[in-house]
């Protein structure tokens, strides 16, 4: 496969992917709204025009050009006006009200969404956020626990064929060079390691802990070939190598050059893979993830900041910081295909548990910034509704009437100053991705 064409199928495998939460995520509204009699007329995936779509019972389903999104109608999310307190004729809120309304006959207004319980439009509402919950805990979970997390595996990836002047620089073996104890051994690329020395070997680590335990001595060492496994002699050597921090970072001497060591060496290196998260750390990392998404919905004006800085060139662009669809799609590109056609290309394992973490952090994202309570996001709508339940408890504490349901509509205006702050949101993040792409 050619490096442009898994690149676009990385972003077509994105575009699927959220296609699918867009869809799920409707769908979490749909359910217990139908479920609790509310009349739904359409349920699409994307915006604009019409590509396909069937009628079943009262409900159109389809999908639209843009997929931007989609949308579950349900009519009668805003109310009337309360009696009294007429809207300003062909206002905004005014308008939106009838819409809303309109396709209710004389005998359907019990079906509007507005005269449901304050628990049931709660379960309506939460419905599309749980949904998004859900599908990013399960991502998530077959990434770490069926997938696997990219790592160094006992997978050999190559062996030394000599004890070079310095190995760690890749020196070039000379006639003079001898051969490394791995290549004397016969251990082979594509050998898996099971035991070192009579130490079973799961993780890289335990390989290099297994040689530095048995120092210069010959040693047993099983590995699986091609479905059989084998026994060979190993007999390390003390080679200088370079003494690494805790990051990864070799330590620099007083000279200013590597400060190296001697140690047992072999002459093996592991090859990339992916190693499965054991189930009992599985909930610490998701819930993890889901604390630090939530964090950054939090922090979303420091963040979109800091976009703006990077973007400007005040400095650089983090990692973990906001992103536009635009830079999911070259993250999403990039996983398909890094290394396409060479033989340092990621293996299938770790491009499908970048993919699979991709879509769960998108959905604990949708999770997260539908949570916020502002029109026009779901979390607007959970707020209106639990507003309403406190009015009516209060209202019933104090022995006064039911004060009746929240006035949502009330807020629109608001709602449309938010939807055009997260279209300049949404820009801004693209234009960042453009020009300090992550």
């Amino acid at each position: 496969m050619s490096h442009t064409l898994a690149y676009v199928l990385g972003i077509v495998i994105l575009i699927l992917g959220i296609a699918v939460s867009i869809a799920l995520h409707e769908f979490g509204h749909m359910l217990p709204a139908k479920h609790f009699g509310v009349k739904v007329p359409e349920y699409f995936i994307g915006f604009g025009p019409k590509l396909w779509s069937f009628r079943r019972g009262e409900t159109e389903y389809g999908i639209k050009a843009i997929w931007l999104g989609g949308y579950v109608r349900l009519l009668g999310m805003l109310p009337p006006a309360r009696p009294g307190h007429p809207d300003k004729p062909g206002s905004m809120i005014a308008e939106a009200r009838e819409e809303a309304l309109a396709e209710l006959g004389p005998d359907e207004q019990d079906r509007a969404f507005y005269r449901l319980s304050v628990p049931r439009k709660l379960l309506v509402m939460a419905g599309g956020i749980l949904t998004n919950l859900a599908l990013g805990i399960i991502c998530l979970t077959v990434a770490l626990g069926v997938v696997g997390q990219p790592g160094r595996t006992t997978t050999v990836a190559s062996v030394a064929q000599c004890v070079s002047s310095d190995i760690d620089a890749g020196a070039a073996c000379t006639d003079a060079d001898p051969v490394a104890p791995a290549a004397a051994a016969g251990l082979q690329k594509a050998d898996t390691i099971i035991s070192w020395g009579g130490t079973p070997t799961s993780t890289w680590t335990e390989v290099q802990q297994a040689i530095a335990a048995a120092g210069t001595e010959p040693v047993d060492v099983v590995v699986r070939r091609d479905g059989t496994e084998r026994v060979l002699s190993v007999t390390a050597v003390r080679a200088p190598r370079t003494v690494l921090d805790d990051d990864g970072t070799p330590l620099i001497g007083s000279d200013g050059e590597p400060v190296k060591q001697l140690r047992p060496y072999v002459g093996i290196e592991p090859s990339l893979g992916t190693i499965r998260t054991p189930p009992s750390e599985i909930p610490q990392v998701v819930g993890g993830a889901v604390v630090q998404t939530l964090k950054a919905i939090v922090t979303l004006p420091v963040g979109l900041y800091h976009a703006v800085a990077a973007g400007l060139g005040l400095e650089d662009r983090s990692a973990d910081g906001l992103v536009s669809l635009v830079g999911v799609g070259r993250i999403a590109g990039q996983v398909t295909s890094a290394g396409t056609g060479t033989d340092t290309g990621l293996p299938l394992s770790v491009r499908l548990f970048s993919m699979l973490s991709l879509l769960g952090s998108l959905n604990l994202a949708l999770f997260a910034f539908n949570l916020i309570p502002l029109l026009p996001l779901d979390g607007g709508h959970v707020a209106g509704a639990c507003w309403e339940g406190l009015r009516r408890l209060w209202a019933r504490v104090r022995g006064l009437p039911d004060p009746g349901y929240t006035d949502t509509a009330r807020m629109l205006p608001v709602g449309q100053v938010v939807f055009y702050l997260l279209i300049v949101m949404a820009l801004i993040l693209v234009w960042a991705d453009i020009v300090a792409p992550i």
